[in-house]
């Protein structure tokens, strides 16, 4: 028997997500259904709203989430009812050539639920990222759960399913940060900050934050940031090989993603240095720079895709760090807010106000 809860969905591109019905249907095989205890509001999940992931609306938003598993269907091993879950947006399927080779966290054909969630008029719903968490139930994958401590807030734990996992995952799983590096961050919101609370976490031992926003290099700072620059005051290359010893940083972590962000991290880090982009470009962007430039310095250049994580192994870490006091991802929720004021969360994080909103749901 299928099931009605509430949903946020966006219908058009552009226009004001609405609080709707929306039709979970049983479990079917490999599938999983979530009773979402909390889900953060992702810039991704504005992304989708205005049209720039594409353009299969209607969309049930939300993809941060943790919560209790309600029911699975049959096959089902990895999760029981009654477990409490991290959704992840990447289950990896262990038989492509990435997972066949040891990569898993490169999956070239992650999984979603095969079956669709509606409206209430059986109109298909496009889940976020395959997720679809600003509901009060959700249908997954099974590979889209990881069981973590119960003993985590939901509405911390849950930010690892994406932007928080994305900030650590750039700076310790692509980046390679280790003790004694030198590590800088273009950009400070939640991304950055996630990358910056990672490179202190492996004792990076100077780490230096970029922005352009006051607040935003103030918020560093809590997370660790040794350094910050304002790049409205300061050349933010200039600075950062002045703070290095003239070398430049050994990983520079672009959490922007715009071409003129990815040249300063190109220009400040050591010569054999990292880059590593974990901003989102959009498809527009362009990059030109001599090849001599490239041919001139060593060191290597990555791209983090969801901070190159593998979530049964990265989550319950994490999570285990975080209740030990020695990763703060508390300090992520800026605020917690019903189902019903996700638009305005929209605006403030637009706006730059807050790290996290994490909607928590009634029971």
């Amino acid at each position: 028997m299928s099931q009605t809860v509430r949903g946020v969905v966006s219908r058009k591109k552009g226009a004001p997500v609405e609080l709707v019905d929306v039709v979970i249907p049983d479990p079917g095989p490999g599938e999983v259904v979530v009773d979402v205890t909390a889900c953060g509001v992702c810039h991704t999940d504005l992304t989708y709203r205005e049209g720039g992931i594409n353009d299969e609306f209607p969309f049930l938003l939300g993809h941060e989430a943790a919560g209790t598993v309600e029911s699975v269907g049959e096959g089902v091993t990895n999760v029981a009812p009654g477990d409490f879950v991290v959704l992840n947006w990447r289950a990896v399927c262990g038989q492509c050539r990435a997972c066949k080779r040891g990569r898993p966290h490169l999956c070239f054909d992650t999984h979603n639920a095969a079956q669709k969630m509606t409206l209430a008029d059986g109109t298909e719903l496009t889940p976020a990222l395959g997720i679809g968490a600003f509901a009060d139930k959700t249908l997954v994958h099974e590979g889209q759960c990881t069981k973590v401590d119960s003993a985590a807030d939901p509405a911390v734990a849950g930010l690892l399913g994406c932007g928080v996992m994305a900030g650590i995952g750039a700076a310790i799983n692509t980046g390679g940060v280790s003790r004694d590096d030198t590590v800088a961050v273009i950009g400070c919101g939640g991304v950055g900050d996630a990358a910056i609370a990672g490179a202190a976490l492996v004792g990076a031992k100077r780490i230096i934050a970029v922005d352009t926003d006051a607040k935003k290099l103030d918020w560093a700072r809590e997370f660790g940031a040794t350094h910050t620059i304002n790049a409205r005051e300061l050349d933010p290359v200039e600075t950062i090989q002045d703070l290095t010893d003239g070398f430049g940083a050994d990983v520079v972590i672009d959490a922007v993603g715009r071409p003129e962000t990815w040249k300063q991290a190109f220009f400040a880090r050591d010569l054999a240095g990292t880059v590593v982009l974990v901003g989102v470009p959009t498809p527009e962007m362009t990059l030109e720079m001599p090849l001599v430039d490239f041919f001139s310095r060593g060191g290597s250049l990555k791209s983090s895709w969801y901070g190159d994580c593998l979530p049964e192994r990265d989550f319950p870490n994490l999570v285990s760090l975080y209740l030990q006091g020695r990763l703060p991802l508390d300090k992520f929720v800026t605020e917690r807010i019903g189902i019903g004021d996700i638009e305005e969360a929209f605006h403030k994080m637009h706006n730059g106000e807050v790290l996290r909103s994490v909607v928590v749901f009634d029971r």
